[in-house]
């Protein structure tokens, strides 16, 4: 004999919702133009502290002098902070102006 369920028998149930979770907001790290720091050394700063290869970090380059500002990079806060800091010892520690910011995306 089978049996016939009933509404009580789904009542029994329970609902498992699955908290949303929400990505953790990103920030762009900016680098921006001065009529001092050679453009070498912006090349040299990219290559190094954002991996990018020789032809990116000159065409970021080219973008930061003839536009003012580029952005180089999207990360977790944590990261476009640490980012930014290194960019700044960096410069600091060869005696260029160079500056580097970061903003919510």
């Amino acid at each position: 004999m089978t049996s016939i369920p009933n509404d009580r028998d789904d009542a029994d149930l329970a609902v498992k919702t699955k908290p949303k979770t929400q990505r953790p907001p990103m920030y762009k790290v900016l680098l921006l133009n001065d009529d001092f720091t050679p453009m070498e050394f912006v090349v040299y700063v990219l290559e190094r502290l954002f991996s990018m290869t020789h032809g990116q970090a000159i065409e970021i380059m080219l973008t930061v002098h003839r536009k003012g500002v580029a952005v180089v990079g999207v990360f977790s806060h944590e990261v476009a902070e640490t980012k930014v800091a290194q960019v700044m010892e960096l410069a600091r520690r060869q005696q260029h102006p160079l500056q580097c910011t970061m903003e919510k995306e």
